[in-house]
């Protein structure tokens, strides 16, 4: 038989249509179905369905936020540097000298709030060459305080941020930052993988209607979509990670095309780090604020207290607040130096100029990771629930098999 007859015999065929719409359905199915499933990872942010029967969804990431937050830190964060390593990187003299600056720009008016909370009247009624003398001595002391301060807190900075704990609270509190962190890193193989499904399915689809001209067992194009759409799913995220090394066939180079952008996520993933989980603001916080902060405020008490202990302050205080209330006014003092502090370090241009120097170490040092290490910046997000997306392309296709086969070839 010729190309020509074989032909004929198609279109005489009372299901020539469906019969030719096989690989093309099979096409738009697969791409509706990937772009699903990807979907599906990310969003909805919050159990969307009746959950006391499970009957519903969650985005994969945002109802594993946790378990992915410690991977981020474990597979990542931990291979980078460890934290008082990034924080000597952020120079905390610079840090120290920044927040001076803001302290001081504003001192008589942050003493008299912290004495007139204690004893509004006598404070106001001291005569002024005594209160500028407090003032000055404040003045001179604050720059080298907050230097000692803030080197300080560098020298114990393990003791008082636990840093997988730190990231874990943010992204559990924020699950859209999770999604964005992981949609933005590996967005291009997303978009590979959904585009790519569509040629994938294209494929696949043409040897579906091979077999079906030689088996058209009636259930067959339901069985063999079934089958091609779990394969369609399976090979278009396979691509993105395998194979781990690149493989030389001829002039092209094979490897999983999430592997071979590393530079480019290496630099991606860096400046989102360092900008949404590990900048000076986010340290600083959690040292100031968070669940070891009691362990700060007396690194604050021990370091103020020379300030506090000087001749003319300390009389000061003593004969506006007595003893218990100068004893008090170190608690005071701490507490308002958090707050103080919280201004400065939360200054933008202030995080992005720390943020750029050690965005270049964890960017060179991605750059270094094996491809083992490096695939694991993305691959836990898909890899515990691979099975529901093959099982999604088989449920789909089986569906759409269904459905084609009823319209077409009843």
């Amino acid at each position: 038989m010729d190309i020509m007859e074989f032909w004929q015999g198609l279109v005489a065929r009372p299901d020539f249509w469906g019969f030719m719409l096989i690989p093309v359905t099979a096409a738009v199915v697969t791409w509706v179905h990937v772009w699903m499933a990807m979907q599906m990872v990310f969003l909805p942010l919050e159990f969307v369905g009746y959950k006391p029967l499970y009957l519903g969804w969650q985005g994969i990431i945002p109802r594993k936020t946790r378990k992915m937050a410690g991977i981020v830190v474990d597979k990542t964060l931990t291979k980078l540097g460890s934290l008082d390593e990034v924080f000597r990187e952020m120079e905390p003299e610079r840090i120290a000298e920044h927040v001076s600056r803001a302290v001081l720009s504003r001192i008589e008016d942050l003493t008299d709030e912290i004495m007139s909370e204690k004893n509004a009247v006598l404070w106001e009624n001291l005569p002024n060459v005594v209160k500028n003398q407090v003032y000055s001595r404040m003045r001179r002391q604050i720059p080298a305080i907050m230097d000692n301060l803030v080197q300080a807190m560098s020298a114990n900075i393990n003791d008082l941020v636990d840093i997988k704990d730190m990231v874990i609270r943010q992204l559990e509190s924020d699950k859209g930052m999770m999604v964005r962190v992981f949609r933005e890193v590996g967005g291009k193989e997303i978009r590979f993988v959904v585009n790519a499904s569509f040629w994938i399915g294209l494929g696949f689809g043409v040897v579906q209607m091979i077999l079906w001209y030689f088996v058209p067992w009636h259930m067959g194009l339901p069985l063999y979509a079934a089958v091609l759409g779990a394969l369609t799913n399976w090979l278009a995220l396979t691509m993105v990670f395998r194979p781990l090394h690149p493989i030389k066939i001829g002039p092209w180079s094979l490897q999983g095309v999430f592997l071979k952008r590393q530079d480019e996520v290496a630099d991606h993933f860096a400046r989102l780090t360092t900008m949404e989980m590990l900048s000076i603001r986010h340290i600083m916080v959690e040292i100031l604020t968070g669940p070891r902060s009691d362990r700060t405020k007396l690194l604050i008490k021990k370091h103020m207290r020379p300030l506090l202990d000087s001749g003319m302050v300390r009389t000061t205080a003593q004969m506006a607040l007595g003893v218990q209330g100068y004893m008090d006014l170190k608690d005071t003092i701490a507490d308002k130096a958090v707050q103080m502090t919280m201004g400065p370090i939360s200054e933008p241009a202030f995080n992005r100029d720390r943020a750029k120097i050690i965005e270049k170490i964890f960017s060179e040092r991605m750059r270094a990771l094996t491809s083992g290490e490096f695939q694991d910046l993305l691959r836990p997000a898909f890899q515990e629930d691979e099975w529901i997306f093959v099982v999604l392309g088989a449920v789909t296709g089986l569906i759409a098999g269904s459905i084609q086969l009823i319209l077409g070839f009843h």
